[in-house]
C-alpha cells in the first residue's frame, strides 16, 4: 500500500479488492500528479489514518466485507468525509441511484477513459476543498460567537432576524444609541463588515432562533415600557 503524502495538496484514496487493477490505477494517478493511498477493502480503509490534504475516494462497489455502498453510508455520518467516486465493473441502476442519492460525485464503470476519470477526480477534489474551507470558516465563526456576551448574542439574533435598531431597543429595553454601540461591537467581534456578513454567519452556524429568547425579551420590554410611562407621568 502506498501511503499518501500528508503535505500534498491533492490525494486520491483507492479502495478496490482487485490488487492488479488497484495498483495500475494508483500508478496512473501518480503519473498524473496525485498522491495516493490504496486499500483492499472498506475495513482496511476505515482503520487507516486519513490524509490531512484535500482528498477524494475512488471506490469499488463489490468487495469482501462491507461493500462500497455500505462504506458510503458510513462515511455520510462523518462531517469531514471526503467526496466519493464509484468505479466498478459490475454496477447496476439501483446501485448507481443509491450512490448518487447518498452523495457520490459520480458512478463510473470499468474500464473508464483516463481523461474522464481525471476530470471527475478534479471535480471531487474541488468539492472537498470547498467543504474544508466552509468547515474552517464555521470553526472560526463559532469561536467568535462564543466570545460574545449573552446580551451581545441577543443583539446579534435581533439584527440577523431583521429588527431595526429602534425595534431592537424596545425589545431589549435599552436606548437606541446603546443598540448601535452593541451592534458595532458584535460586528467587530464576529469580524464581519456588513449585515449580510452577520446573516451569512448565522446561517452557517445555524444559531438558535429569536423565539427562544422571547420570554426574557418580553420581560425587558415590559420593564422598559413601565419605566418610560413612569417618567412621562412625573
Amino acid at each position: 500500500m502506498q501511503i499518501a503524502d500528508r503535505l500534498s495538496a491533492r490525494c486520491v484514496e483507492v479502495v478496490d479488492d482487485d490488487d492488479s487493477y488497484r495498483t495500475s490505477l494508483i500508478r496512473m494517478l501518480n503519473l498524473a500528479g496525485y498522491a495516493t493511498a490504496g486499500y483492499r477493502c472498506a475495513g482496511e480503509f476505515l482503520l487507516a489514518e486519513r490524509p490531512a490534504c484535500t482528498s477524494c475516494i475512488v471506490l469499488d462497489l463489490y468487495m469482501p466485507g462491507p461493500n462500497g455502498l455500505e462504506l458510503l453510508d458510513a462515511l455520510a455520518l462523518r462531517q469531514s468525509a471526503p467526496p466519493v467516486i464509484f468505479l466498478t465493473g459490475s454496477g447496476d441502476v439501483p446501485a448507481s441511484v443509491h450512490a448518487i442519492k447518498s452523495g457520490a460525485v459520480d458512478f463510473l464503470t470499468k474500464p473508464v477513459e483516463r481523461d474522464h476519470l481525471l476530470r471527475t477526480v478534479d471535480t471531487a477534489l474541488a468539492l472537498d476543498r470547498e467543504r474544508r474551507t466552509t468547515r474552517n470558516q464555521l470553526d472560526e465563526l463559532r469561536i467568535h460567537y462564543t466570545g460574545l456576551s449573552s446580551f451581545e448574542r441577543e443583539v446579534f439574533l435581533g439584527v440577523v432576524n431583521g429588527q431595526l435598531n429602534k425595534q431592537l431597543a424596545l425589545t431589549l429595553g435599552i436606548c437606541e444609541r446603546s443598540i448601535k454601540s452593541y451592534r458595532s461591537r458584535v460586528m467587530k467581534k464576529m469580524r464581519v463588515q456588513s449585515l449580510a456578513g452577520l446573516v451569512r454567519a448565522a446561517r452557517l452556524m445555524d444559531v438558535e432562533p429569536v423565539a427562544a429568547y422571547e420570554p426574557q425579551r418580553r420581560l425587558r420590554r415590559s420593564a422598559f415600557v413601565s419605566q418610560t410611562s413612569a417618567q412621562t407621568s412625573n
